[in-house]
This record gives C-alpha cells, structure tokens and sequence, in this order.
C-alpha cells in the first residue's frame, strides 16, 4: 500500500477539504512535486505536550501509528525483565 502524494495545485484547491478529511479520518497524505513526496499532512496529536519537540508528540500521542496496535508483540514482559532487571 502506498500513501498519495497530492500536487502542489491540488493541494491549494482544495486545502480545506483536505484538512477536513484528514482530521476526520485520520488518513495521512503527502503532498508533492512531480510525483514525488515533499511534505506529510497527518492529524494534529490528541494530546500536546508544549515541553516535548513535534516529532515527539506526534510520534507518542497521535493516532498515525495506531497500525502497531495489529501486529504481533516480539519481546514479552519477562523478556524485557531478563535484560534490564
């Protein structure tokens, strides 16, 4: 699955409805030139936190990375417990 890449001219066309979109359905888009990516539109993180950096609190409070939530855990609790208790 590959994510869109909106133009440069679409994206001022219709930059309401884009917004719109993302922040109801959380889809991220990507925004470029001549089919190739220059910018990620994602949905402002529920919670911010004005004392982490952005990519902090998009990374630990959004939902973009809510498809983690589907995969398969690869090291359990005791696991962790065995290398750093």
């Amino acid at each position: 699955m590959h994510m869109r890449i909106i133009t440069t001219t679409e994206a001022q066309k219709s930059i309401a409805a884009l917004v719109n979109h993302v922040r109801e359905t959380g889809e991220a888009f990507t925004i470029g030139r001549r089919n190739k990516p220059e910018v990620l539109v994602i949905k402002f993180p529920k919670a911010y936190n004005p004392a982490l950096n952005d990519i902090t609190n998009v990374k630990a409070t959004s939902a973009s990375f809510d498809f983690w939530n589907n995969e398969p855990d690869l090291y359990t609790l005791d696991d962790a417990k065995e290398v750093y208790v």
